[in-house]
């Protein structure tokens, strides 16, 4: 039964990339606001294309039943960027005023939430939910979907050991991580790597290719985890193409395959670069990422129930606050030395 509420219609949309746990919030913010403040919510397809064009799907407790522990997003996402558009700030708001829409959840990363910022400055009653596995949001302690993400790179790493240690081979494993070196830093202590590098600390490939050779000594073979980010001190990145996207963002890869090419010119030891990529965005989330998810759906709809509008709901602790959306999108969230330098003790 749906509860007593100010008749407010609520539109919900994801953008940036897709994330496990994204349903998690949809599910959360449906659910309360139905039945707790009697909302009606509109779901936007495919990010900020969906107020932006007034594309909508309808968003009901029907809708959301069994998607709790599904992947990806019910609602689609983009990078679609209209800021970038001319006019698209104003669109969204006549269009969002012509679907009677009088506040908007935005689930999304740097990217989603920035637009977010930008249209509460233009008078739009915005609520952000922070969405990136790779964990670099400065506001919140962790994201969802960073859980499920360092999980599954756990698990491939771990599988790769073996493979590694029968062939007598050094192993990369490239994982995602632009600026941040968040989930290389956690996959590589969770999967006991020999060496990790990250976008924060320039890499010597000399020291690297030291580390390597240190390790077949032992009679085991090394494994090294890297951030798709990560270069090398003389300040070459690796780069597949010199494409960008909407946000500007250049498409980075390639850098595990260079760092395989490299250690084998240099210590003649035979060397394979596996680049996990969207694997690490897909699948079921874990127990922490749909709790994590949960709690942040309820306390977004608590916020718009409030009229609490430009904030985002935020980890800290384990409690869940609110931040100004200014706050959250002012700077990233990277790996401090002293972390990278609690890894290093095992490196080798």
């Amino acid at each position: 039964m749906a509860g007593e509420g100010d008749g407010k219609r609520v539109g919900v949309l994801t953008g940036g990339g897709d994330c496990p746990g994204l349903n998690a919030v949809i599910r959360a913010v449906v659910r309360k606001g139905v039945q707790v403040f009697g909302y009606e919510f509109v779901g936007f397809r495919a990010g900020w294309r969906g107020p932006l064009e007034g594309d909508t799907v309808a968003l009901d407790v029907q809708a959301v039943r069994g998607i709790l522990p599904r992947g990806g997003t019910i609602l689609g996402s983009s990078r679609t960027n209209p800021i970038k558009v001319e006019g698209g700030i104003e669109r969204i708001k006549d269009n969002l005023a012509g679907l009677g829409v009088d506040a908007l959840i935005a689930i999304g990363g740097e990217d989603t939430l920035g637009v977010a910022r930008e249209l509460y400055a233009n008078g739009v009653n915005v609520i952000g939910v922070p969405k990136t596995i790779d964990n670099d949001l400065n506001a919140t302690d962790y994201t969802f979907g960073f859980d499920t993400a360092v999980n599954i790179g756990m698990e491939a790493v771990d599988r790769l050991h073996t493979t590694a240690e029968s062939h007598h081979r050094a192993l990369i494993c490239e994982v995602m991580g632009r600026h941040a070196g968040w989930i290389a830093l956690h996959v590589g202590m969770a999967a006991g790597a020999n060496v990790i590098l990250i976008p924060e600390r320039p890499f010597d490939i000399e020291k690297v290719c030291q580390y390597v050779e240190s390790r077949f000594k032992t009679r085991y073979a090394p494994i090294i985890v890297v951030s798709e980010g990560a270069h090398p001190v003389d300040g070459q990145m690796q780069l597949q193409t010199g494409e960008r996207d909407a946000f500007g963002h250049v498409r980075l890869g390639g850098i595990g395959q260079a760092l395989a090419d490299e250690i084998e010119k240099r210590t003649g030891k035979e060397a394979r670069a596996t680049v996990l990529g969207h694997i690490q965005r897909g699948g079921t989330p874990t127990a922490f990422d749909r709790v994590l998810a949960t709690r942040f759906g309820l306390q977004a709809i608590d916020a718009v129930k409030d009229g609490d509008y430009g904030k985002m709901v935020a980890l800290r602790g384990t409690d869940i606050v609110r931040v100004g959306l200014d706050e959250a999108t002012k700077e990233l969230k990277t790996v401090p030395l002293e972390r990278y330098a609690e890894a290093e003790v095992f490196f080798g």
